[in-house]
């Protein structure tokens, strides 16, 4: 089987290693995020490939969530007491994949191709492609002003509450070349459990992505990022509760209205209604095994 995985973050990262364990190798091809990307102290960092290359090769934090696993940060206080920025937290171990990231971009590269690179160093079958090669960067509109998502999301610490996103670069931005294939050749396309607003959002706001799986001849399932109306990480709770009025499954299956067939929720948010039909189960990833769980029941759903 085939699987083609729309994602953001930490928890689209867990929910690919959980579908990585039960596909076979080859068959998941990871459609990540690239809004967040920024680039610091001179290097382009792109969180939300990075979390999803870490977490499939093992190489993760589990504890903090983010991150390489046995990370220290002394080249980043190096370049504090220089007088460099050091809010956006860059550890030693992860500098290098920035550094050969960045390196092969300056050089003519495409992130696609770069990222390829990356993941084949790590030993993956599995394929991640960014949602494209052009520049397309998530800003945050909050009574307090519009911000870059890194600045509202870690140098702001996501306080500001948020009315609206804007996808810049969105309206020009088109496919990282084997994305549309990926999609058409997918047996199943799944939405991770990743904040539909700054982590799925700027992949969809790619038109040719969003209207490839409006277009798809098989079946989409999204999976909540929810449990008992709370997000698990970050803010995507708060913001549904403000741009969407709630938390229910019916508030995050609005915000996927025409390009999923079914959505995944945990027993804490059931019973529900909502627009498309509701498959329950445990969805709280707290380990490789609940996240391998997920994923069979997600394609079970779906063969």
């Amino acid at each position: 089987m085939r699987v083609a995985l729309l994602s953001g973050g930490v928890g689209g990262a867990r929910f690919a290693r959980g579908l990585q364990a039960v596909l076979d190798p080859g068959g998941l091809t990871v459609i990540g995020n690239v809004g967040d990307d920024v680039e610091v102290l001179g290097l382009y960092v792109s969180p939300d490939l990075d979390s999803i290359l870490y977490t499939l090769a093992e190489l993760n934090d589990e504890e903090r969530g983010w991150g390489r696993a046995g990370e220290t940060w002394q080249a980043l206080a190096a370049a504090a007491a220089w007088g460099g920025e050091d809010w956006f937290r860059l550890g030693d171990l992860d500098l290098g994949l920035h550094l050969v990231r960045t390196q092969g971009l300056r050089a003519g590269e495409p992130l696609s191709s770069v990222t390829a690179r990356l993941a084949k160093a790590a030993g993956l079958a599995t394929r991640i492609l960014p949602a494209t090669n052009d520049p397309l960067r998530t800003r945050v509109v909050t009574p307090a002003g519009t911000f870059g998502f890194q600045e509202w999301f870690v140098a702001r610490r996501h306080q500001d509450e948020v009315d609206d996103v804007i996808f810049a670069g969105a309206g020009d931005a088109t496919p990282a070349p084997a994305v549309l294939a990926a999609l058409a050749e997918a047996d199943a396309v799944v939405i991770a459990p990743s904040n539909p607003y700054v982590s799925i959002a700027p992949i969809l706001a790619v038109e040719d992505i969003r209207l490839a799986i409006v277009g798809r001849a098989v079946p989409c399932v999204g999976v909540s990022p929810l449990v008992g109306g709370r997000a698990v990480k970050g803010p995507a709770d708060r913001m549904l509760s403000r741009m969407a009025g709630g938390t229910t499954p019916r508030h995050l299956t609005d915000c996927y209205k025409g390009l999923i067939d079914a959505l995944v929720i945990d027993h804490a948010d059931a019973p529900a209604e909502a627009d498309v039909p509701l498959i329950v189960t445990s969805t709280l990833m707290t380990d490789a095994d609940a996240a391998a769980t997920l994923a069979r029941t997600v394609l079970e759903s779906v063969s």
